[in-house]
């Protein structure tokens, strides 16, 4: 029995060729470990697919509803897809070896493929998973490693027990998805059997007026539960340029978004206040539990694993907090979409969000300074999700049929969007902005969304180079303005 990579019928040719063939064509580099990038000659001469832009490809989470044993079989299978997982970056970075002791990618093929049919006395848990995840697991390394290489992101690392564990399911002929009423459906899982999920939104192939396919799975849990994420891929639709007006976006902390038109949409309290009176109770008991932990006065002394008790306050924890990212999330999709979708050119500042929340606790020659105040804005700022509604919009906008523009964001908070005068003296307070040159007095937050959207108009006519622009340069291109030179 041959282990290939092989896919289902309906998301991509079969194909029993060996797993050093099906891999993209810069496993090599891989394999030796450079850090070449990919191949540019290969990637000029090769074009791209015929059903590239005819197909959508997105993908839905719908939430799993797993029986006592079901959910421990699911468990089951994480921990060993975390165990795989480290177990190949453990073997191919060679901890305890040279580069040439490294195996390649056939004989990780192979190893893998015999130790799971016949395992050796101790390994039988290899069995708990299915062959096909157990294959993807292979590819998504590999990947990683390969994205790595091409500076996309980080190195792979070892996964915790306490990480976040996923499954994946590539054949979608197995999953056998069925409707059982307006809420409720229904899918086969491998080694699990039929598991209820949410039925949240239609599914192509059970839904009416629904074109497209789904091509396979993955299953993840969270703090939540788990979560089942069918890949679909539907005809894209070709969208009509958007007539909405043109607006400027202004991330801050105070006003979550605020927009040139003079409205603010404020992120509401995601946890109620009972809700909240928990989390700190909860929070300072886990506090009291950790210092129960604590080692003793005998450096040597082994630190006591964690209880039962506080591994279940930290559980407590953990899904208070899943439920109010979800709920973060929900609002940022619901304000993103209606942006997209009532204004046409949508223009936002270029942050470099993890740079802005870098901690200011120093090094111990030069101390930081406001250490305690710097932590609290970097919880504002994330509590926010500025990158996180960057990104809905960046792949929303086009969905619509619009524009989103980055600019610079350099001076944006203290530039009169009236005369383009800058100066610290501007900005009187948090929400006062008045100009020393003109004269003119407006919400901080308006004015700046107001310089946003200039930019944005200079970046969008190509009036200056990169991605930046200042106010006084975009006077230029607006109709309603008149040119800087006839003053």
């Amino acid at each position: 029995m041959g282990w290939s990579l092989r896919q289902d019928s309906q998301s991509s040719p079969r194909s029993d060729q060996p797993l050093s063939k099906a891999c993209p064509s810069n496993w090599r580099s891989i394999h030796f470990g450079s850090r070449m990038p990919v191949d540019q000659e290969h990637s000029k001469n090769t074009e791209p697919h015929p059903s590239a832009e005819t197909v959508r490809r997105r993908a839905h989470k719908a939430r799993l509803y797993p029986s006592l044993s079901q959910e421990a079989a699911l468990e089951g299978q994480g921990h060993v897809a975390r165990a795989v997982w480290n177990l190949l970056h453990e073997w191919y970075t060679c901890r305890e070896g040279g580069i040439a002791k490294r195996p390649s990618i056939a004989e990780i093929d192979r190893q893998l493929r015999d130790a799971r049919l016949e395992p050796l006395p101790g390994w039988e848990w290899l069995g708990g998973l299915p062959a096909q995840a157990m294959q993807q697991i292979l590819r998504h390394y590999l990947r990683s490693r390969d994205r790595w290489f091409r500076g996309v992101a980080g190195a792979p690392r070892f996964k915790q027990r306490s990480s976040k564990m996923s499954v994946d399911i590539p054949q979608a002929a197995r999953l056998n998805i069925k409707r059982l009423n307006r809420r409720w459906g229904k899918v086969q899982i491998p080694l699990v059997g039929q598991v209820r999920f949410r039925w949240s939104r239609p599914l192509p192939g059970l839904s009416r007026d629904c074109p497209g396919r789904t091509t396979g799975a993955r299953l993840k849990r969270d703090s939540l539960g788990w979560h089942i994420c069918f890949r679909i891929e539907e005809p894209a639709v070709a969208a009509t340029s958007n007539p909405g007006p043109p607006v400027g976006i202004d991330r801050g902390v105070v006003h979550t978004l605020a927009l040139s038109d003079g409205r603010a949409l404020d992120m509401p309290a995601l946890l109620t206040l009972g809700e909240q009176r928990r989390l700190l109770g909860l929070e300072r008991k886990a506090a009291r539990q950790q210092l129960a932990r604590k080692r003793g006065r005998n450096p040597r002394q082994i630190k006591p694993p964690i209880s039962r008790r506080h591994r279940r306050t930290v559980v407590q924890i953990a899904a208070l907090r899943a439920r109010e990212a979800r709920r973060r999330e929900d609002w940022l999709h619901k304000r993103t979409t209606d942006l997209a979708k009532s204004h046409g050119l949508i223009a936002v500042e270029d942050l470099r969000v993890a740079n802005m929340t870098r901690s200011a606790h120093g090094t111990i020659q030069q101390p930081g300074r406001s250490v305690r105040a710097k932590a609290g804005l970097n919880r504002s700022i994330l509590g926010m999700a500025w990158g996180k509604a960057e990104r809905m919009l960046t792949y929303k906008c086009p969905l619509f049929g619009g524009m989103l523009v980055k600019v610079d964001p350099r001076n944006s908070s203290i530039e009169c969007a009236r005369c383009g005068h800058v100066a610290k003296e501007n900005r009187v307070s948090q929400p006062v902005f008045r100009c020393v040159a003109c004269g003119r007095l407006a919400n901080a937050d308006t004015n700046a969304a107001q310089v946003v959207l200039q930019r944005g108009f200079t970046a969008r006519s190509g009036a200056t180079p990169g991605c930046g622009g200042t106010a006084r340069e975009a006077r230029a291109i607006v109709p309603h303005r008149e040119p800087l030179s006839s003053r």
